[in-house]
């Protein structure tokens, strides 16, 4: 539920529409799908979030957590979390080459859009202005996210 929280909050900050803009023409649709892991780009590379090397342990124990709760992960999302993990993911959000795969990635599954190669070029343009829009939506995310994840638990 908190997930679905966060990415209503998400498509819906003004940080985040602008930011589809910057995609507009070559993502259409999925701009927003780009901008997610445009964001996770940022974040990964992000030092208030995580200090040098927090970032791989970090990785490693979501990984274990995963491997704990796979029996209750959807048999469709499964594929997904094996290349995840063995990709490490996570770690390689911090470079644009595991950008670039992650948009391959997303042209695969996607239904409208088989080419990254201009959503990527997209991306390296405008990436200062992405960056600024991540680091003003960031915190706004996290502040929602506290205060959901509280009224969750009341709940």
């Amino acid at each position: 539920m908190l997930h679905r929280k966060i990415d209503e909050y998400t498509d819906t900050h003004p940080a985040t529409k602008q930011a589809k803009e910057y995609l507009k023409t070559s993502a259409g649709p999925y701009a927003g799908s780009f901008v997610d892991i445009i964001y996770d780009h940022f974040l990964a590379l992000d030092p208030y979030e995580f200090e040098e090397g927090q970032l791989a342990v970090f990785a490693q124990n979501t990984y274990r957590q995963l491997e704990l709760s796979e029996n209750i992960i959807p048999e469709k999302y499964r594929p997904f979390f094996f290349y995840m993990r063995t990709q490490n993911w996570l770690l390689h959000y911090r470079s644009t080459e595991g950008i670039h795969n992650s948009f391959k990635g997303l042209c695969r599954r996607a239904r409208y859009i088989d080419d990254p190669e201009p959503v990527f070029r997209a991306f390296l343009e405008n990436y200062e202005a992405l960056k600024i829009a991540y680091e003003y939506f960031f915190p706004h995310v996290k502040t929602f996210a506290y205060h959901e994840l509280l009224y969750l638990r009341e709940s």
